[in-house]
């Protein structure tokens, strides 16, 4: 049953079922930075590629023009989330306002929104968001309609890509690794609000099945499966920057694992060369966005943020960032763990510990199934690559955080947070599985069949509803 996609048919029904909920649960604009998201979402569907440069009294910031009926909704949702009662009221003040404001049709008038943060990401991934504007503004509908819409759009194409790249592992155990990380509360909640996260984490997780199938599982892929790798490796560097170098993995797959001789060979390599370039033009591009970041901070710091200054000091005096990042893993690497499984939302929600618990009893048993990887095309070295490379990747998200949020001078790298790394966690994995010889075996020495699998799915199953009623419970009441 594996051959026809056991993996993919049980993440399209919880991604799809959690997911959806996530989008109503949900207050609008109560997602991580979901009203920067939403604003560049909208910029790109109305044709800005670009960063613009918009006037704003406290210094340098970007942005773009957003209905003012949209905007009345992230105001009153801002001065929300960021007042919340004591517990065990709920967070929510009055939902009748809401319902109210997300009645309202979405006015001509526009007036200019605030996202120097998002400013700064190329406009492919927020090409679902901004197919969900267009198709919310050609039904006329309301200003609730139009975030809904955003929302689902995303979740979808979440779905096709990651169900793709899950339907590619059909006919290995090592799907359920793929599928346990694609599912994990977090995902599905980034999957069901407006985010650049949502495509990138599943052109990441497509790249991830890929190589783990091509590379570690030695398996040559089909035609679609490469034009599926090889378009990935050219998106996810201009998706999120910190991922350009899983994206560069491709060059390590033996050519003939593509089905590729003589110049075709070079196919890849030219990929590869192309996301880099891409990657390139667009950090250009974006880095005078860099001088505004420092207004995501309190306003005393709104100065302090300066990427000029913290590249140099880490080029001269490299011991001082060294121990810098020693201090953040002491004072921080617990909440970096539970956000690996969810912080929900600017809600700030973590999932309950019966969701942690759940998700690494589905990990502990996807990892113990999964075959033994290939030690002909995953040689030592190739290995060791993808090794070092998940470990650069991981190095580039706290040394954008230090030099983009981190205010000179601080005593942590702040802004890191666990949800970053779950692009990496496939790969990162996998390059375990290929030197861990350990697996789970039946009483005769035997892989379990079909027993693992319906426990990696319960598990998961537990862990998103357990987290769904408890967002629900805190946020609603």
């Amino acid at each position: 049953m594996a051959r026809f996609g056991a993996a993919t048919l049980a993440f399209t029904v919880l991604a799809g079922i959690f997911g959806a909920l996530f989008t109503v649960v949900t207050p609008p604009f109560w997602g991580h930075d979901e009203i920067t998201q939403f604003g560049r979402a909208y910029q790109v569907a109305h044709g800005g590629a670009l960063p613009q440069r918009i006037h704003d009294a406290r210094g340098v910031a970007y942005g773009g023009d957003v209905p003012v009926s949209v905007t009345e909704l992230m105001g009153y949702a801002l001065r929300d989330y960021t007042t919340n009662p004591e517990e065990p009221d709920p967070m929510i003040a009055d939902p009748a306002v809401y319902d109210r404001l997300k009645d309202a049709a979405v006015s001509e008038a526009a007036e200019p929104v605030w996202f120097t943060n998002t400013a700064a990401y190329s406009p492919v991934p927020y090409l679902p968001a901004a197919a969900g504007i267009r198709i919310a503004e050609a039904m006329g509908l309301h200003v609730g309609g139009l975030v809904l819409t955003t929302r689902l759009a995303g979740l979808l194409a979440y779905l096709a890509v990651v169900g793709f790249a899950l339907w590619t592992l059909r006919a290995h155990r090592v799907q359920w690794l793929a599928f346990t990380v694609a599912v994990l509360p977090i995902a599905v909640f980034q999957a069901g609000t407006v985010t650049a996260d949502t495509l990138t984490n599943a052109l990441a997780i497509l790249v991830s099945a890929l190589l783990v199938k091509s590379l570690f599982l030695g398996e040559r892929l089909r035609g679609v499966e490469t034009a599926a790798l090889l378009t990935a490796t050219v998106l996810l560097p201009v998706s999120k920057p910190t991922y350009v170098l899983l994206a560069m993995l491709v060059v390590v797959v033996p050519a003939n694992r593509f089905g590729f001789t003589g110049l075709r060979r070079w196919i890849p390599l030219a990929f590869a060369g192309a996301g880099a370039l891409a990657f390139a033009v667009w950090m250009k591009i974006a880095a005078p966005t860099g001088e505004g970041m420092g207004l995501m901070r309190p306003q005393h710091q709104w100065n302090s943020v300066r990427p000029g200054d913290q590249l140099s000091g880490i080029l001269s005096d490299l011991p001082q960032f060294v121990s810098t990042f020693g201090d953040s893993i002491i004072y921080r690497d617990q909440r970096w763990f539970s956000q690996f499984f969810g912080e929900l939302g600017f809600a700030y929600i973590d999932v309950p510990a019966i969701s942690m618990l759940a998700c690494l009893l589905a990990f502990a048993v996807s990892v113990g199934i999964a075959e033994r990887m290939n030690t002909i095309t995953a040689t030592f070295r190739r290995t060791l690559l993808v090794a070092l490379t998940v470990a650069a990747s991981v190095a580039m998200i706290y040394v954008t955080l230090y030099m983009s949020f981190t205010p000179v001078g601080y005593y942590i790298i702040d802004g890191v947070q666990g949800r970053y790394f779950v692009p990496l966690a496939i790969v990162g994995v996998t390059v375990l599985l290929r030197w861990m010889s350990l697996r789970l075996t039946d009483s005769e020495g035997r892989t379990p069949g079909w027993g693992p699998a319906v426990t990696v799915i319960a598990a998961s199953a537990v862990a998103l509803i357990a987290a769904t009623a408890k967002y629900h419970a805190i946020v609603w009441g």
